[in-house]
């Protein structure tokens, strides 16, 4: 089978497994397509990245929204961190690669050639893309049961405990200690737009400066925190 009926046919298996067939078929390939396939390009290609930044948005309403229904006793303070959990891109990428969206996705060659349809960050990217797609094909209520039947298992993870992610857990430290809260700095930026790669230092008083890099200023902001962490609870 050639590329494109294999992804063709990867298409028609998403939209069966999330229960709905999009009217608006420009705006499902517009979610699926990754930055990468513009480079080059002699005519502007429309990418998922405005999609993702909505679909963000998205996710969060939508995720609030479930937390206060399930844990209507708890305090913000309770509630803040398992949403974080919820849209973060870890969170995110799972969900893309339970759903299988990777084989669906419109990539460059050179992306592809790579592993992009199992990078963490292209997937994150999508998975956001197709919410905010959702909601502008079918309207809220459709992008709320989509987002509940996706989401399960991670409410069920969100339902064992209090997650927290690393720079939550670095800042919860830092006040425990009666020290300021953690500050970063994005050190470098390399990396073509659709690749990034971002170099971020975060320090507490006191404590020397933990360095790390991600494919976004967050995912390197949690890496220097979580290296930060580990190096003062080691002592």
């Amino acid at each position: 089978m050639a590329e494109k009926d294999r992804r063709g046919a990867a298409v028609g298996d998403l939209e069966r497994r999330i229960g709905h067939r999009f009217e608006d078929r420009e705006l499902l390939e517009q979610a699926l397509t990754h930055a990468s396939v513009g480079d080059g390009a002699k005519a502007k290609v429309r990418d998922n990245e405005v999609l993702e930044f909505i679909g963000d948005r998205v996710l969060g309403l939508l995720a609030a929204e479930a937390l206060a229904e399930r844990f209507p006793k708890a305090k913000e303070g309770e509630l803040a961190p398992r949403l974080n959990a919820l849209v973060s891109r870890e969170t995110c990428a799972r969900v893309a690669k339970a759903a299988d969206l990777g084989p669906a996705l419109r990539l460059s060659a050179s992306s592809s050639k790579i592993g992009g349809r199992e990078t963490e960050s292209i997937l994150a990217g999508a998975c956001e893309a197709l919410m905010a797609a959702l909601y502008q094909d079918g309207g809220l209520e459709l992008a709320r049961k989509v987002f509940l039947d996706l989401w399960s298992e991670e409410f069920d993870r969100a339902a064992q405990g209090r997650p927290r992610d690393p720079k939550t857990a670095l800042q919860e430290w830092a006040q425990s200690k009666g020290r300021p809260l953690p500050s970063y700095r994005v050190l470098d930026r390399t990396g073509p737009d659709h690749a990034p790669e971002f170099t971020v230092e975060v320090s507490v008083k006191d404590v020397d400066p933990a360095i790390a890099k991600g494919k976004s200023r967050q995912e390197a902001e949690k890496a220097a925190a979580k290296a930060l962490l580990e190096r003062v609870q080691g002592d």
